[in-house]
């Protein structure tokens, strides 16, 4: 995977520079080995399916990139089967949640619906 095809961490990101493609990897690798399903609720939300495996992990990456992209609002929840990370963005945020959910659906090699 390139850092191209990860390019997700908008200029608004508060994480220096040359730490956003180590960020970028970090969740790509949490979406390559657990992302089951993606949902887009609304333009400005989706919900991602993950092995409940990876709760732990959602929650610290998600923890960690609240902390730089204050505009990025997530939430873990525990499911049955699955755990869901949904994540919602300021309306004029959406563009950079429609990078993150591509970049998801790439990491884990689930075709977008606008294939």
């Amino acid at each position: 995977m390139t850092l191209e095809a990860l390019d997700w961490a908008p200029e608004a990101c508060t994480l220096p520079t040359v730490e956003r493609p180590l960020r970028e990897n970090e969740f790509a690798d949490l979406f390559a080995s657990s992302l089951v399903r993606v949902e887009r609720v609304s333009p400005d939300t989706a919900r991602l399916g993950l092995t409940r495996d990876s709760t732990a992990r959602a929650r610290d990456l998600a923890e960690q990139e609240s902390s730089c992209c204050s505009f990025f609002t997530f939430e873990i929840l525990e499911a049955d089967a699955e755990s869901v990370m949904s994540i919602s963005v300021p309306a004029a945020q959406v563009r950079v949640l429609d990078a993150f959910v591509d970049s998801a659906r790439r990491a884990a090699g689930l075709e977008s619906p606008r294939s």
